[in-house]
């Protein structure tokens, strides 16, 4: 069998090594347009970091996994092909602001009927709205070549930072397809790949439309678990409770589970924001404005919380940042990768500059290009956290990176301008024993 994969970014990549990892005989291709993306695949610099990923492409590389930027010839040689390709929310025209762009995704299925002529198996591996199936038919009916393509769809529940274990030991692989035998055969072609590693039970086959929509829905419910501790941080802030003591007592109950209930300064990343927007576009599509409402409502509390932090370190520091140095530790939108895509600490830094702070940055993956993205003089991108906290009037944690808990923080209080001031955006930190040390230090929900 050979697999192409359309797309070499944070799923297609890691889901393609994966399957190059755990099938041996699988000749696994990963072809894009973007040159500079493919030389580092290639490379010993990997473009998108996750702990694990490295050694696996190591291991693979030229043997049964390949990278190139041969995009058709690949994909007229492959049996199987994956789309996983952007579907960023549409900027422009009808739907902008809400809707997914699905200008790539219609352009891989134009250059599939292009070049193809054998019968093929399609995978939709990007997150994409319901029903699309049927826009990629519709592409391949244009080119009277619909009969020789079984769409499927086959969504990613990874997580970055634990793409890697997530991949090894998923919770659920799901499959969509046409129910028909040609469907129902496509399916099980697809399941007999994962199967080589996923014990079968945990492999779902459901149809097309159904696998489309739980991607966003388990989206959707993730993220409106974030929101909803981040909005009883608040009460807790104003009423001396502490969030982390009601998150773990509610996390106890069976029925609600403790996974998702860390307050924090919110959640970023490329999913949430971009699957709940499209959630809401489908809903007002379909005419069901009180549903769209109310999922909008969890976007809505994600900017609060990352305002409201904001505001409370400008008011704790005599309402004025002007000319201040702010240290803000982590800029990816969370720990164990270089993805600031949605990153709370973009939006933070943003609004701290325009309050005229001088900002100094560290992060351990993400590249000095990624946070000079600011466009402002005022950002200093530095090495370490002490060099980033050295002569600064304020530490804000916004990402939570492990080394970021062993820091020696009486040490780096000595070096800022007193008084002093530290920041919790992640709740990783003991705010009780540094107060007990003497310094000022709030967590988000703990005063």
């Amino acid at each position: 069998m050979k697999i192409c994969c359309i797309g070499a970014g944070y799923v297609g990549g890691p889901t393609m090594a994966m399957i190059a990892e755990k099938c041996h005989d699988i000749e696994v291709h990963v072809v894009d347009l973007n040159a500079d993306r493919i030389a580092a695949w290639n490379s010993d610099t990997l473009p998108v970091y996750e702990p694990g990923l490295s050694e696996i492409v190591e291991r693979r590389i030229n043997k049964n996994l390949f990278f190139s930027t041969e995009v058709k010839p690949t994909i007229k040689d492959a049996d199987v092909i994956f789309i996983s390709v952007g579907t960023p929310t549409k900027s422009y025209g009808v739907g902008a602001g809400s809707a997914a762009d699905m200008g790539f995704v219609e352009g891989c299925a134009r250059m599939i009927a292009e070049v193809c002529e054998g019968p093929k198996i399609i995978v939709e591996k990007s997150t994409v709205p319901v029903r699309t199936a049927e826009l990629v038919q519709d592409v391949f009916n244009g080119y009277d070549k619909g009969h020789l393509f079984q769409i499927l769809s086959n969504p990613e529940f990874l997580a970055e930072g634990t793409a890697i274990s997530d991949l090894e030991s998923p919770d659920r692989v799901l499959i969509g397809g046409e129910m028909s035998e040609a469907g129902k055969e496509a399916m099980e072609t697809v399941v007999s790949v994962y199967n080589r590693w996923v014990p079968r039970e945990r492999i779902i086959t459901t149809n097309v439309w159904s696998s489309e929509l739980s991607k966003l829905v388990a989206n959707a419910f993730l993220a409106q678990r974030v929101s909803s501790i981040n909005s009883i941080s608040a009460v807790c802030e104003a009423t001396g409770a502490n969030v982390d003591e009601v998150a773990n007592a509610i996390g106890m109950d069976s029925r609600i589970g403790s996974k998702f209930l860390k307050a924090s300064v919110g959640f970023g990343g490329s999913c949430f924001q971009k699957d709940i927007l499209n959630l809401v576009y489908l809903c007002e599509h379909f005419g069901l404005p009180d549903v769209a409402t109310y999922w909008r409502q969890v976007l809505d509390m994600n900017d609060y919380q990352r305002q409201r932090f904001t505001r409370n370190v400008i008011h704790s520091l005599y309402n004025t940042v002007q000319r201040k140095r702010v240290a803000i530790l982590g800029f990816a939108f969370k720990k164990d990768t270089n993805d600031t895509r949605e990153s709370a600490a973009i939006y933070i830094c943003r609004d701290l500059l325009e309050e005229g702070a001088n900002i100094a940055v560290y992060d351990p993956q993400v590249s000095a290009d990624e946070i000079h993205g600011l466009t402002s003089d005022k950002v200093e991108v530095c090495s370490s956290a002490e060099e980033a906290v050295a002569g600064a009037h304020a530490i804000l944690v916004l990402t939570e990176w492990d080394e970021f808990k062993t820091l020696d923080y009486k040490a780096m209080y000595e070096t800022m301008v007193k008084p002093a001031r530290l920041f919790d955006g992640r709740n990783i930190l003991d705010i009780e024993a540094l107060r007990e040390l003497g310094y000022e230090a709030s967590g988000i929900g703990k005063g």
